[in-house]
């Protein structure tokens, strides 16, 4: 159930006395979003890389940037790090770092301050200051080839940018569009016009929104377009800004980084301007319709201008008036990014599937909250009239594993990892992060393994019970059989069979999982949990089990000796001494079916 790496297996780490070639390029906000994708990219052409890290070698900063690139498969001995800091003259670099950095011909500045509701003072450091300091160091560099500056799909569209700006003018433009926005446009400006007066070789590349790698949907950036997915999600965006034209483009970061690197080997002369998106991208209507579809959750149900919303208060249309300055009808000039494009065999892959593979991970990851232990590798699809949410495998599981009414499939994350056999995971309708159907439980789950190959064993927690139970009774030739864990008709829903220990769920969880936030999630599980407890359903439940054709046992709830703090636990897992002892008693129980 773990997610599966977008490219190869993890290498061994760098020993530590191995010593970098001397880095050719620069990446400054390599940790970022972007920066560390690029940084992925060249050290998979072989480029040996300098990565800005604040702090340096040894940082937390440092592991973490160094722990993504081999879970992506990256050879990192390629790879140096500086401490760098962009808001000081010389980046803040010391004379040991700077000297590191003496062969550097290309530098790659990706570092700004992207987060709404920055103050003016912030931006301008970062995004005006910053951007000047990237291009005062690079111009000391002996063997420079070429400056790439990451700016703004909307900014830079001017011929003749002007640096510094009349300091009134600054002020209405930072009091029109917000500190972010402006401070991009000024950064870029000011970055055009000294680089000209210093002859500096500057590339400005000009992207759209980003999304997820077009592979795997990995996101890792959660405003803008993201955060209108989750209002789309949760059920809190009922009215969508703007207009049947407006348009927000998107671009997917793996083909982001790709066009970067190849960047400094293509361009030459003073100065080129690139603007990246996909002019596929749809209408921002029919983008967010296509993302209803897709989650399985009702699209806006009209459109509301722009300049409305700018007036209501904030607390009433929940928008940031920042966001707001992204929404327009504009259309961009992308040739230059065309041929770049083409010269280096460069396409942008298909923007449905993109957008739907980024909204998946998005909802997996929580909108930028993923579970301790990782994202599971999960996808929607349509189960008896809605979108269901799985992780795993779909076609030959060796089980397939049914959650309570107080979680979702992210609760067996532990157990499956110890399994050590092919196992597939859902969201029961209507919880977690599966879309309500009408048809009964047990009709879901046939459809649900209609695709099977195998005959899994069906493992049950709690309410689930009855559902496989049915299911069993009704299809005994599609399971091997049933593992009921703490069911409910046993003994009280709160314990195990004669026991009166805790059952799994949300007892044994840090929190309720953040899918059961979208309206109706909370209702819906405790209809579940009341009908579960009716005595005719669990005299139902009961007979079920006597009379199943195939091979059924039960395993008791939590040990109470087994539940740590919660604090110490995973959110939306079992608490891993428990789950070992869990994955052990499925193993043996049905070791013979």
């Amino acid at each position: 159930m773990n997610a599966t790496p977008p490219t190869a297996p993890t290498p061994a780490p760098t020993p530590p006395d191995s010593v970098p070639l001397p880095p050719r390029t620069l990446v400054l906000g390599a940790t970022g979003f972007l920066g560390r994708w690029l940084v992925l990219e060249l050290l998979g052409r072989g480029e040996p890389v300098a990565a800005g890290v604040r702090g340096g070698r040894g940082t937390a900063r440092e592991h973490e940037l160094r722990s993504w690139l081999r879970a992506h498969g990256a050879d990192d001995t390629a790879l140096t790090t500086v401490a760098a800091d962009l808001t000081r003259p010389g980046l803040g670099l010391s004379p040991e770092d700077d000297a590191r950095l003496e062969n550097v011909r290309d530098v790659h500045n990706l570092a700004a301050l992207y987060r709404f509701g920055l103050s003016r003072a912030e931006a301008h450091a970062a995004n005006v200051a910053g951007a000047l300091h990237a291009l005062d160091w690079a111009a000391g560099r002996p063997h420079l080839r070429r400056l790439v500056h990451l700016s703004g799909y909307r900014v830079g569209r001017d011929a003749t940018p002007r640096h510094p700006l009349p300091a009134a003018e600054a002020d209405a433009l930072y009091a029109r569009l917000g500190a972010y926005e402006a401070s991009k446009q000024l950064g870029d400006a000011a970055v055009r016009v000294t680089a000209a007066r210093l002859g500096v070789p500057l590339t400005t590349v000009n992207p759209s929104s980003v999304v997820g790698h077009s592979v795997t949907g990995e996101a890792g950036q959660y405003l803008g377009l993201a955060d209108l997915v989750r209002q789309l999600w949760y059920g809190r965006l009922p009215l969508l800004p703007g207009s049947a034209r407006t348009f927000l483009p998107v671009v997917a970061v793996d083909h982001l980084a790709r066009f970067l690197a190849a960047v400094p080997g293509y361009d030459t002369g003073p100065a080129h301007a690139h603007t990246v998106l996909d002019p596929a991208t749809p209408p921002l209507p029919e983008l967010i319709a296509l993302l209803a579809e897709h989650l399985g959750v009702p699209a806006p149900r009209r459109l509301i201008p722009v300049g409305l919303v700018r007036r209501l208060p904030r607390a009433l249309t929940g928008a940031d008036p920042e966001t707001l300055t992204f929404l327009s009808e504009d259309t961009y000039d992308t040739a230059s990014a065309d041929r770049l494009a083409h010269a280096v065999g460069l396409h942008h892959p298909p923007v449905a599937e993109l957008l739907r593979r980024w909204a998946t991970r998005l909802v997996t990851d929580g909108f930028g909250a993923p579970p301790s232990g990782g994202a599971l590798a999960g996808r929607f699809t349509d189960v008896a009239g809605g979108r269901s949410y799985l992780v795993g495998d779909g076609e030959a599981p060796r089980f397939v594993l049914l959650h309570g009414p107080g979680s979702d499939a992210d609760v067996w994350r532990a157990v499956t990892e110890r399994l050590d056999a092919p196992a597939l995971a859902a969201d029961l309708p209507g919880l977690g992060r599966s879309s309500p159907v009408t048809v009964p439980d047990d009709h879901w789950l046939a459809e649900l393994l209609a695709p099977v190959r195998t005959r899994p064993v069906l493992v049950a927690h709690s309410a689930s019970a009855t559902t496989a139970l049915r299911h069993a009774t009704t299809h005994p030739d599609t399971v091997a059989g049933v593992v009921l864990v703490a069911p409910s008709f046993v003994g009280p829903h709160t314990g195990g069979p004669h026991t009166g220990r805790p059952a799994i769920g949300e007892p044994a969880t840090t929190s309720t999982p953040p899918a059961s936030h979208r309206p109706g999630a909370g209702k819906r599980a405790a209809r579940r949990l009341r009908r579960a407890g009716c005595p005719a359903e669990q005299a139902e439940a009961a007979a079920l089990m006597r009379a199943c054709p195939v091979p059924v046992t039960v395993i008791p709830g939590v040990p109470e000796t087994a539940a740590p703090p919660a604090t110490t636990r995973p959110a939306g897992s079992l608490p891993l001494p428990y789950a070992a002892e869990l994955a052990d008693d499925i193993r043996a129980s049905t070791a013979n079916w």
